[in-house]
């Protein structure tokens, strides 16, 4: 069973007279992977800053609850033993440069008082964990980015803290190191750590993540698992690859009679997207029969988490 580790409740964040967060709620659970995705400028990294503790609530309260005993201690009120839970790995790197890979380890773990020698044999299990023990005394400077952003995540683990918060953890990474990050996001959870994550890369986070919030005007606009968010918002909406073979001039004259919200033509197929999925699938039949155009294979792909996320955005 689920065991609540993090609630926001009622919280609201002004800078001076401008309204940041109002009226968030949402909970995280002890093992999530918990994305969180929004507009720039719709509160994410505030709402980050308010649940590690950097910032106070102006209304609301953060919720921590003891995965052993379920009592729940506020945030703001607890925040020297609350802290020492939590690891926090901001949007620009944040290890210092002209330190090495393990003296900025140590240099993090003595900030929460680890004797030295449990220190030492965290930050040795925690390089190697990460993939960068051969690199421990290389200068932070001197890292590739991919490395570079390992390093932050140590850090941010090196105290063994049961919750990881990432601010946009993949940011100017090229393909291959964001999938290689990812890859060691997931094994952080494995290994018993809950993951919060903001993040614009909404394909990684679709595939990452079980939980998903999508922030907008301030608001939580709705939170849930990353299929519940696709059902309520997707509209039934997707895309149809029609492959057409040697009939594709002829379906191109005729696919305008099918519902749809746009038509791809790429030579040897079409991408066909809708808004009702069933009704345009039943006006390709429909087409197929009317015309005597058998289709050599239809490929069927559900709404995507951006286009959901681009619904609600448009909407509201």
């Amino acid at each position: 069973m689920a065991v609540k580790i993090i609630d926001f409740k009622g919280v609201s964040k002004e800078y001076g007279s401008n309204l940041i967060l109002n009226d968030v709620n949402l909970s995280v659970e002890e093992g999530d992977i918990f994305g969180i995705i929004g507009p720039s400028g719709s509160g994410k990294s505030t709402l980050l800053s308010v649940m590690v503790g950097f910032l106070d609530p102006d209304e609301g309260q953060v919720v921590f609850y003891s995965p052993v005993s379920g009592k729940g201690f506020d945030l703001h009120s607890n925040l020297s033993l609350l802290r020492k839970k939590i690891g926090f790995t901001p949007q620009h790197l944040s290890f210092y440069p002209k330190l090495t890979v393990k003296e900025n380890l140590l240099h993090f773990g003595r900030m929460y008082h680890i004797p030295e020698k449990v220190l030492k044999e965290n930050a040795k299990s925690l390089l190697k964990f990460t993939g960068l023990w051969e690199y421990r005394n290389h200068l932070g400077e001197q890292l590739s980015g991919g490395m570079q952003k390992r390093l932050d995540i140590s850090c941010s683990l090196v105290h063994k803290p049961k919750i990881l918060v990432l601010d946009e953890p993949t940011v100017d990474l090229d393909p291959l190191l964001r999938r290689d990050l990812m890859r060691l996001i997931k094994e952080v959870n494995r290994q018993g750590v809950t993951i919060i994550m903001a993040s614009h890369d909404h394909e990684n986070v679709e595939l990452l993540c079980n939980k998903v919030a999508i922030v907008h005007k301030k608001h939580v606009y709705a939170y849930g698992s990353v299929d519940e968010i696709k059902r309520k918002f997707g509209r039934d909406g997707g895309q149809v690859r029609l492959h057409t073979g040697q009939h594709h001039e002829k379906v191109l004259s005729v696919v305008g009679g099918v519902p749809l919200s746009a038509a791809v033509d790429h030579g040897t197929h079409l991408t066909l997207k809708t808004n009702d999925l069933s009704r345009t699938l039943q006006g390709l039949l429909n087409m197929s029969k009317q015309h005597h155009l058998p289709f050599t294979h239809v490929e069927l792909k559900s709404p995507t988490l951006r286009s959901v996320f681009e619904n609600v955005i448009n909407e509201k």
